[in-house]
């Protein structure tokens, strides 16, 4: 399945939206913590095991998109949507019987196994194309897409809430929110199906820049390089401390202040996801906007330094004052989003468009990685702190400091980027061409 190729006139504006409904669609993702207290009350599981889909659905999202990159830059767009559409809905109706019959195997394998690769080859999609179309500002235009995987749960948290609410947090209720999210986000992606094109040349904008000027290198040689081992490290560095709060945001803000004469409401924890998908999804465009003004490598030194100091703000001074809390957690969510929307804009620097598709999914292992750490990091520390019978924000305490000594290491690893040795360039077409025509001229 090949998309259409843009007729002459078409504007490079309509892509963006192809690439935001897929990208809000499985942006979901990050509202699964509205989902952990009900599935840990019905189905009787500890806060470890009800991360499981969760972590199982990062870990297949980054492995997806590495094994399925190549395949996206042959296939398409639109084969790619495609692909994700059915993958991340089916997830939903396997979950939704998983819920029904309190199989909870079957919630892993549906959301985590199934929706997992969904969400990979659907995060990848629009990714390349996007870059083709707006060589000029390849910082904002992936911020635009990627902005609508942060901004997924903006609506997805209160939706589910809602939902949850109407139709019971018993294991039915649980089903029937499956169920219509696996329907509801099948609709909404069509869209993106419907309306991707790929440009007609390789510059989309006749006055401004070919998408493949400057260095070009293959997916094959950039896995051989440190730059893409370094900016691996950094992007699970910074992943690792965002999806910490991201996927326990609910209970943890819930832990924080249940012992202050202002708790929070289960409403109002569902509030603060829904905030945090706010930051989340205005760092992506906001700060990778940026990064075209001031670099990459300037604007991941304020992601990992400025991140690490919202952390330990958090962890000297989070459960006095509510505010703080708050504003923190937002700046590090925003600076989370913003790592995602620019890391294919610095793959593009280092390594030009030939093949930038198939090596961002081959970096998204680091999301595997971090969708690992993160998770199982604050879960656990948290789950042993309770059985130690400590409670509200003593639970955290471990945890954070352990984000801060990640996000410094994330922080050298930025430091150590240098550009791409030629020896792994792949020469350019014209260039090639010029040197055919002059070893003729000189023959002649």
């Amino acid at each position: 399945m090949s998309p259409p190729v843009a007729p002459p006139g078409w504007s490079r504006w309509l892509v963006p939206p192809a690439a935001l409904s897929v990208h809000l669609s499985i942006g979901q993702a990050y509202a699964w913590s509205v989902f952990k207290p009900p599935l840990e009350s019905a189905l009787g599981l500890s806060g470890t095991q009800s991360a499981l889909p969760f972590q199982v659905a990062i870990v297949m999202l980054g492995l997806s998109a590495a094994f399925g990159g190549t395949l996206v830059e042959r296939n398409g767009p639109r084969w790619a949507m495609t692909v994700a559409l059915v993958c991340f809905s089916s997830g939903f109706l396997i979950s939704a019987l998983g819920a029904a019959t309190e199989q909870y195997w079957l919630i892993v394998l549906g959301y985590g196994f199934v929706g997992g690769i969904g969400l990979g080859i659907g995060y990848i999609s629009p990714v390349s194309t996007l870059i083709k179309w707006f060589p000029d500002r390849p910082g904002m235009a992936t911020g635009i897409a990627i902005m609508g995987f942060g901004g997924g749960a903006l609506i997805a948290s209160p939706l589910s809430a809602q939902m949850l609410e109407s139709f019971g947090s018993d294991s039915s209720g649980i089903a029937l929110a499956f169920l219509v999210h696996g329907l509801s986000y099948a609709a909404f992606m069509s869209l993106g199906v419907l309306l991707v094109r790929v440009p007609r040349s390789e510059k989309p904008v006749e006055s401004g820049p070919s998408a493949v000027d400057g260095v070009q290198v293959s997916a094959r040689d950039a896995v051989r390089t440190p730059q893409f081992w370094c900016l691996w490290i950094v992007l699970c560095m910074n992943v690792t401390a965002g999806i910490g709060i991201l996927e326990k945001a609910a209970p943890m803000i819930t832990d924080f202040f249940a012992d202050t004469s202002t708790p929070v409401s289960v409403s109002a924890a569902a509030g603060f996801v829904a905030l945090l998908s706010a930051a989340n999804m205005a760092g992506r465009i906001g700060w990778s906007s940026t990064s075209d003004l001031i670099g990459r490598r300037n604007m991941y030194r304020v992601y990992l330094g400025a991140g690490a100091v919202m952390y330990a703000l958090i962890a000297l001074f989070g459960d006095s004052s509510k505010p703080l809390f708050i504003l923190c957690a937002l700046v590090i969510l925003s600076f989370y989003g913003g790592g995602f929307a620019t890391i294919p804009a610095y793959l593009k620097d280092l390594f030009g468009t030939y093949q930038v598709g198939a090596i961002h999914g081959r970096l998204l292992t680091a999301w595997s990685t971090a969708g690992v750490l993160g998770p199982l990091i604050v879960n656990w520390i948290a789950d042993r702190q309770e059985e130690a019978g400590k409670h509200g924000s003593s639970l955290y305490g471990l945890s954070f400091v352990i984000m801060i000594g990640l996000l410094v290491v994330g922080f050298v690893a930025n430091e150590l980027v240098r550009p791409v040795h030629p020896s792994r360039h792949i020469p350019a077409p014209r260039e090639e061409t010029a040197d055919v025509e002059r070893q003729r001229s000189e023959s002649a």
